[in-house]
């Protein structure tokens, strides 16, 4: 009998475990759910945990709690200036109201809902930026933007049941055929200035090359003058000296000049002298000239043709080319230092002849 009593017994036992197992229904921390009854919302569970339903008769539909993303398509929007952009964007939302979001969704889900916010975000985008122009949305500092575009999104998907946390424009862009004729004007306009820059450069660059000619020639010219003046100067002074030690003793000054014309002339490297021995310019090699070294004084010059004793007769100098210079060509000399100044001349005493016997 106990026998027959289980066979009897476990059917019941099976039937009881399906109908609780039926009877029971558990939601995830990552979900919310919704117990439907013939199409109707009967429970709606947001907490993680288990629940009871009406087995076989009661439907448990579950959404994702979660945070969602979805992405935009790339547009075209035409800010105030009538320039058109290339913008996309990426949006955050999460279901907030479950039994709302089930009636604005039917049966679509999820997936419904996405396509209708990205219409929304779209729509917003186009709004907002279409308010602006194109320097604001190209701008680093879009945030005023972005916010205006979540705030507009948010107020229209409100019936949906859902809430949009945040939207951001990840492109913005100009279409392909502008960004070229952008890259072109920007070229030219680019090759201009440098154009213009290279311009003003070599004009100042000549200013400066001319300026610097200029100094060239100008300093140039005084220092040639200025060498020309001492060169004179140092001419005049030279002829001085001669004239001075020429006029004190010429015996001597033919004799210091032989000298220095056999030192130069008579050297090995130089070439040879064909000339006669008894030449004029062998005569100090011949004869040392002391005959001459001490030769009589000239007669006295009368008184009217004697040269003042304060203004002494000078030579007359000249350069290299015969230019006179000094102070007949209008070129103050330099005074001749003590140290070679000609010592005074003294009268040479003629003894008297003896008388004659």
């Amino acid at each position: 009998m106990n026998r027959t009593l289980s066979i009897l017994v476990l059917p019941f036992l099976a039937v009881a475990a399906v109908l609780v197992t039926a009877s029971l229904y558990i939601v995830d921390v990552r979900e919310k759910a919704l117990v439907m009854r013939f199409g109707e919302v009967v429970d709606v569970r947001e907490n993680p945990g288990m629940g009871l339903k009406v087995p076989f008769i009661d439907q448990v539909v579950r959404y994702d709690a979660r945070i969602l993303g979805i992405p935009t398509p790339p547009m075209e929007v035409t800010p105030l200036d009538d320039r058109r952009l290339v913008v996309d964007a990426f949006a955050r939302w999460q279901i907030t109201d479950v039994v709302q979001f089930r009636r604005a969704t039917a049966a679509g889900g999820i997936q419904f809902a996405q396509q209708r916010l990205a219409d929304i975000v779209t729509n917003a985008i186009r709004q907002v930026l279409g308010s602006v122009p194109s320097t604001t949305v190209l701008s680093d500092d879009r945030t005023p933007l972005m916010n205006q575009i979540r705030d507009l999104a948010r107020e229209n998907a409100k019936d949906l049941g859902v809430r949009v946390i945040d939207v951001r424009l990840t492109r913005t862009d100009l279409p392909e055929q502008n960004l070229t004729a952008t890259y072109a004007r920007m070229r030219a306009e680019r090759e201009r200035e440098a154009a213009d820059e290279i311009a003003r450069g070599g004009e100042a660059a000549q200013r400066v090359r001319a300026a610097a000619d200029r100094t060239v020639v100008e300093l140039t010219s005084e220092a040639r003058k200025k060498a020309e003046i001492v060169r004179g100067e140092a001419d005049a002074r030279r002829n001085s000296i001669y004239a001075e030690a020429f006029g004190r003793d010429p015996e001597f000054f033919a004799f210091t000049r032989s000298m220095t014309s056999y030192e130069r002339s008579l050297k090995g490297e130089n070439s040879s002298l064909v000339i006669k021995p008894e030449g004029q310019f062998f005569d100090y090699l011949r004869n040392d000239g002391a005959d001459r070294a001490n030769p009589v004084p000239v007669a006295p010059v009368p008184a009217a043709a004697e040269p003042s004793s304060d203004e002494p007769l000078a030579p007359e100098v000249t350069d290299r080319e015969g230019t006179p210079l000094g102070e007949k060509a209008g070129v103050k000399l330099t005074p001749l230092p003590e140290s070679l100044a000609p010592p005074p001349q003294q009268e040479s005493i003629v003894p008297a002849a003896p008388p004659a016997n």
